[in-house]
């Protein structure tokens, strides 16, 4: 199986973390009603521009099975935690919910 992590700006579209381009190590981890992701990756003007729009943010994950459909699950964030940790290096995000679907089932 291999799992493709994004996180992209709702509004316009823009692409801040993509692990198809570029390998980011990250954590899913689930905490009370919602989800943490953990992100690791070093302070740049694309995580500065990811900040500032931190309430239009969308989180993507994508499963592709060689024997089934790939299946996607869409995070929310609304109003959940995003922060940069400096020390660290890591990029915090909390999702509210999420939906999963087969995005073939959508296509026409």
């Amino acid at each position: 199986m291999k799992t493709t992590f994004q996180v992209k700006h709702a509004v316009g579209g823009r692409m801040f973390i993509d692990t198809n381009k570029e390998a980011v190590p990250y954590t899913l981890t689930p905490q009370g009603e919602g989800w943490l992701f953990t992100v690791h990756v070093p302070w740049s003007e694309k995580i500065a521009e990811l900040l500032a729009h931190k309430q239009e943010l969308n989180v993507f994950i994508f499963k592709e099975f060689e024997d089934q459909p790939t299946l996607k699950t869409w995070y929310y964030i609304k109003d959940g935690l995003v922060e940069y940790d400096t020390d660290q290096e890591s990029l915090t995000i909390a999702a509210e919910s999420r939906i999963e679907y087969y995005p073939h089932e959508y296509s026409v």
